[in-house]
């Protein structure tokens, strides 16, 4: 470590290296399935339209579908990503090869989240290019499809990360994805527009930070959003922000980390 800089940077480095090679080992897993997955969404709806054109809006519907499923391909893996690293580390009882070396809670919040963030970009860009030949992908603001991208990304890989550490087993981590993690993904208007919804439901809707990313990262294809892309700009840092500060508490405290 640089005696002159207050940070590890080497160590940091190694140790988002240490988790991109951990998920580029399996990346039949943590690559090519998640292609698979939503190219198989996308035959259903193909196939549950039976080739009538509906549209959203001015947009046809699977112009419309495409930027959710690539947003909602990225959100699961950058969790997956830090949630399994965690939970693993901990029941294999090796967290401690993480924990002992110098490196303080923020680098540690940084090195495994962007690294989660890393997984999630790469799966969305792959997802993306499965998608191109079938569904046509304009491209109306670049800047908010790349915040969006990766402002979610981060979003999850530290919500895993969070979960992760507050997990004492498989099933611990399990929970938070099926009673958190996938009930927010459905309902963020993933696969509809939430102008459609009742006004109580649309109401509840703005309460789910997930909606944002979605929407905030369709606007950048399509030029439409359900609410000011400026707001949902401001929500995803703030949500960020809160998550961050609670994982940088979770390593430096070593809640549920240290015996």
């Amino acid at each position: 470590m640089d005696i002159t800089s207050p940070y590890n940077w080497i160590g940091l480095w190694n140790l988002y290296l240490r988790e991109v090679r951990r998920f580029l080992k399996i990346f039949t897993q943590t690559l090519l399935a998640p292609i698979v997955t939503t190219l198989l969404f996308l035959a259903v709806f193909t196939l549950a339209l039976g080739g009538t054109v509906r549209t959203v809006g001015d947009v046809p519907f699977m112009e419309f579908l495409a930027p959710g499923l690539i947003m909602m391909a990225m959100a699961q893996n950058a969790f997956a990503n830090t949630s399994s690293s965690i939970v693993v580390a901990k029941v294999q009882r090796n967290i401690i090869d993480t924990l002992m070396p110098p490196l303080n809670a923020h680098e540690l919040t940084l090195g495994i989240n962007m690294a989660g963030a890393t997984r999630g970009v790469m799966v969305g860009f792959a997802v993306a290019l499965a998608l191109a030949p079938f569904v046509p992908l304009n491209i109306h603001h670049v800047g908010y499809i790349a915040f969006h991208a990766i402002a979610a990304s981060l979003m999850l890989a530290l919500l895993g990360t969070i979960g992760g550490i507050w997990s004492d087993r498989f099933d611990h981590i399990a929970a938070v994805t099926n009673f958190i993690v996938t009930p927010l993904s459905f309902l963020s208007g993933t696969f509809y527009s939430i102008q459609r919804l009742p006004e109580a439901a649309q109401v509840v809707a703005h309460f789910n930070p997930f909606f944002y990313m979605i929407d905030g990262f369709r606007y950048g294809f399509i030029g439409q959003a359900d609410v000011s892309p400026l707001l949902g700009l401001a929500v995803m840092t703030g949500v960020n922000a809160g998550l961050w500060l609670l994982c940088h508490w979770m390593f430096r405290s070593g809640y549920k980390l240290k015996a």
